[in-house]
């Protein structure tokens, strides 16, 4: 798997996301749309950005995939679900995000014990 090619892909799709959400969404949908929109933008960026590094730190040594697997799982799970409901999903949706923040979290953890053992430190 090349987890740079997946992080650049996500990437993309956050930059064509966010300027939906900026432009498509602005007219039509709540408050509580638009926010729940930005905030999985933010989170989008901010963890396709950290998948780049992961992709590189893979290469080096200093990781496993499976620090990928868990950033990319948080994205589609919290992101995801976030977008849903700025489109209209049940709100109820919101249960399942933090499953997704939970892997996000799990994600970086992995990376600091992976590092720490992989890196001899």
């Amino acid at each position: 798997m090349n987890w740079i090619v997946i992080a650049a892909i996500n990437l993309a799709l956050a930059v064509g996301l966010g300027a939906f959400g900026a432009h498509g969404l602005q007219k039509v949908a709540s408050p509580a749309q638009l926010a729940w929109w930005h905030t999985g933008t933010q989170y989008f960026f901010y963890h396709a950005l950290g998948l780049l590094v992961v992709g590189l730190l893979i290469q080096l040594g200093y990781t496993t995939p499976t620090t990928a697997w868990l950033l990319q799982g948080g994205i589609v799970i919290f992101v995801g679900s976030l977008f849903l409901m700025a489109l209209g999903a049940p709100a109820w949706l919101g249960a399942v995000t933090p499953i997704g923040g939970l892997l996000m979290i799990a994600g970086w953890v992995w990376l600091a014990v992976t590092a720490s053992k992989l890196s001899g430190h």
